[in-house]
């Protein structure tokens, strides 16, 4: 079975908990030997997002005002390099040197007319009190947005078009290498009609960057690692209801947050619409999420539309 797992960002930092590089290990530490048994029995990409390690790039970049700042597409690069390392690292360890894991730097084109340069909804760095926030902005001149109590900084989030480096994934992929790709959504490029690539002021969602994958490699299976059960109907209020099983057609009915379970909802919509399955729920169930006990899934076609659990 070839599974594009995308680790959100319960996998890598945890909400309180300060961001330093012995955090980020341990975390991706235990999400790997969570991953090693798929990993030992199938052909995996993993993904990851970027949105807190970008963000604090950024800010460390502001620190030092003796050059002006690096722009977004070189930090989505670097927080590339930077997890990705990790995450090869722990992976292989937790396999116990079993099979060759690569950590591939990906670019990911979008369109430079997106409607998202003009409306930035892409969560990004640490959380911020409102006065922190409204002194932040002023600042820096960034947008700000509310994040549940807090508020956090946002960036455009312009839909993937395609992977660059797909068809390189599919070969390491043929050739029983395991790879990690695609974080923070691949580095946003566009293109021109010579295919030279120029970097993008943008962070692409992860998710939506996964599926894009997904469907280029012909997966049969992407799975979105969370830190929920389900993705639920009116969810928060009294009237919530959770997903277990859905048809591409019928949850694309529902409304769902847009900075949070709604980017993870298209990106299963468009697997399911080019014949994979995909499937959202808790990173810390794997096991169950596999054996559907637990988290929701889509897929092409459900005669009831719905299945609540």
């Amino acid at each position: 079975m070839r599974v594009v797992v995308a680790l959100g960002g319960n996998a890598l930092a945890r909400r309180g908990e300060p961001m330093t590089a012995d955090r980020l290990r341990a975390n991706v530490k235990s999400t790997c030997q969570a991953l090693a048994g798929l990993a030992r029995e199938h052909e995996v990409v993993i993904t990851h997002g970027n949105g807190p390690q970008v963000g604090l790039l950024a800010l460390q970049n502001l620190a030092y005002q003796d050059v002006a700042a690096y722009p977004l597409d070189i930090l989505g690069a670097e927080t590339q390099g930077m997890i990705g390392y990790v995450v090869q690292q722990e992976l292989t360890n937790a396999l116990g040197g079993e099979r060759e894991v690569a950590a591939v730097l990906t670019t990911t084109v979008v369109d430079e007319d997106d409607p998202a340069f003009d409306r930035p909804t892409k969560l990004i760095g640490p959380t911020y009190s409102a006065q922190d926030a409204a002194e932040a902005a002023a600042e820096y001149r960034w947008t700000i947005a509310r994040d549940g109590a807090n508020f956090r900084r946002v960036v455009p989030s312009p839909n993937p078009v395609r992977v660059v480096q797909a068809p390189m994934v599919r070969l390491l992929l043929e050739n029983n290498r395991l790879v990690v790709c695609v974080g923070g959504g691949g580095v946003p490029v566009k293109t021109d009609s010579k295919g030279r690539e120029a970097g993008m002021q943008a962070v692409v969602d992860k998710d939506l960057a996964s599926a894009a994958l997904a469907a280029e490699l012909e997966a049969d299976t992407l799975i979105m690692l969370t830190d929920g059960d389900y993705v639920s109907e009116n969810w928060g209020t009294p009237q919530q209801r959770d997903i277990l099983t859905a048809s591409a057609d019928a949850i694309s009915e529902l409304a769902f947050a847009e900075g949070s379970m709604k980017p993870k909802v298209d990106a299963a919509i468009r697997v399911a619409r080019a014949g994979g399955r995909a499937l959202i729920g808790p990173l810390d169930r794997l096991d169950d999420l596999l054996a559907r006990k637990v988290g929701t899934e889509i897929r092409g076609e459900l005669d009831e539309g719905i299945i609540f659990a």
